[in-house]
């Protein structure tokens, strides 16, 4: 097997990344966490990273005919870092993004938070996109709970929020006896 000179050096690795813009000391691939990178060999005198794939937003649909609110150009369905969203043509000049999921609407019933007693739980959603209820009243109180909320009066302890599962009404303290 041939090696080609100008692309490894004497130990093997690959110089085909150029010299760092910040220091000219040469550049090379690293591995993080979050996948490949191209790092600077002075680090950490120099900090110069740059991503091998390029994030970048790319426009699915224009929806013609519907006009931004900020701007009146049109807006498009367009798909960046984070999914989907709704955003202007007239990006950079024009900002506004919306996003593509309706907005919840708020429950009929409003259950009082259990230790606070200011806030009520609101419906929301975990990175892993699984469904939570926390206090409205969060950072201040930062209690949660891991199935909806109903306002009646536990038979056994007297507390006055249960949780709905998928199948029956059970207590929001753990310890009570009938959730054992």
């Amino acid at each position: 097997m041939k090696i080609d000179s100008e692309l490894f050096g004497a130990s093997g690795a690959a110089e085909a990344f150029g010299d760092c813009p910040e220091c000219a000391a040469p550049l090379h691939m690293k591995y993080a966490k979050k996948g490949p990178f191209i790092g600077c060999t002075a680090y950490p005198v120099c900090t110069y990273i740059k991503p091998l794939k390029e994030v970048e937003t790319t426009t699915i649909k224009v929806m013609s005919g519907v006009a931004c609110p900020q701007c009146q150009a049109d807006l498009a369905v367009k798909k960046g870092r984070f999914g989907m969203f709704i955003g202007c043509t007239a990006f950079p000049e024009c900002t506004h993004i919306a996003s593509l999921t309706a907005p919840q609407s708020e429950p009929a019933e409003q259950v009082a938070c259990i230790k606070c007693a200011t806030g009520h739980y609101v419906e929301r959603v975990n990175k892993q996109g699984k469904t939570f209820f926390a206090c409205s009243e969060y950072p201040k109180c930062k209690h949660i709970l891991n199935h909806q909320p109903v306002s009646k009066v536990c038979p056994t302890c007297q507390l006055p929020v249960m949780l709905r599962t998928s199948d029956k009404l059970i207590c929001s303290d753990p310890s009570c006896k009938p959730n054992n």
